[in-house]
């Protein structure tokens, strides 16, 4: 189920945390609900995804440690975990709202479609997991119906696209093959570090434009440039674990335990509050 991963699903809070006149009791709760279905909507993946690939896995030295590869859990039992997870998602999220369905709906088909084809194809594996983060986005946006900036959108998926990119980095770092994973054979270093990059820079722009944006600043205020330095540290910080320690096969893991992410993000954090509530 990898409870570790739900921090993800804080892409849903997004958008409430952005509009600060969307906040009522009700939206808070419903956004906190929502999240939790995308939790048992993205639980059941991955337990899809394992028990589709666990004889790969325990090709992989990290991997092969997973409950089904290593076979500490039987198959039966993590299936029906499977469908009860995924069926609670699809139903508290229909029963709190039409929109939170259709993108709960959307999220499950493209990742299932990921597990058994879309992930071994190059470019179009780091694309579909980039997207999941922006559904995220527009299914929290969905529930506390808040139309959601552009720029937020364009952020939240060129981030993810850019640790999409740092843990294929890391597949190729671990002499991993198409054995494991048959859209390696599309990468290589060069192209990854390229591609790196490119997305960082994009990001770094987008974000800057951001809370630059004349209607951004009078909406939350002239001084959101401030929480620039937070997203620039953060960012080097993960692509020197990507490019110079070469430890970026686990982005989650990283953002909840290396102490300057931590300080990046709560400092980040802290600065977006004051700077809209303050």
């Amino acid at each position: 189920m990898r409870p570790h991963q739900w921090v993800k699903n804080a892409f849903v809070l997004a958008p409430l945390f952005f509009t600060p006149e969307a906040q009522t009791a009700r939206n808070i709760l419903a956004t906190l609900v929502g999240a939790l279905c995308f939790c048992a909507a993205s639980s059941a993946v991955y337990i899809l995804n394992d028990w589709r690939d666990r004889s790969a896995d325990r090709l992989h030295p990290l991997k092969r440690l997973r409950p089904l590869a290593a076979g500490t859990v039987d198959e039966r039992t993590a299936l029906t975990a499977m469908a009860l997870l995924g069926s609670a998602a699809v139903i508290v999220g229909g029963l709190l709202s039409a929109k939170l369905l259709a993108f709960l709906a959307v999220y499950l088909a493209i990742q299932v479609g990921y597990c058994f084809a879309l992930k071994h194809v190059s470019i179009v594996d780091v694309l579909v997991l980039a997207i999941g983060f922006v559904l995220r986005v527009e299914a929290g946006a969905a529930i506390a119906a808040i139309k959601p900036s552009v720029w937020i959108v364009i952020c939240s998926g060129l981030l993810a696209l850019f640790l999409a990119i740092a843990k294929r980095r890391d597949d190729l770092v671990r002499a991993l093959d198409d054995q494991h994973r048959r859209s390696l054979s599309g990468y290589t270093r060069p192209f990854l570090d390229a591609a790196l990059a490119m997305v960082l820079g994009a990001l770094l722009v987008s974000y800057l434009i951001y809370t630059t944006d004349q209607q951004v600043m009078a909406r939350l205020g002239e001084n959101l440039y401030l929480t620039t330095p937070f997203v620039v540290g953060g960012i080097l910080r993960y692509l020197q674990i990507a490019l110079v320690e070469e430890r970026s096969g686990s982005p989650t893991r990283i953002v909840l335990t290396d102490p300057f992410m931590i300080v990046c993000v709560l400092g980040w954090a802290a600065a977006f509050a004051i700077v809209i509530y303050g």
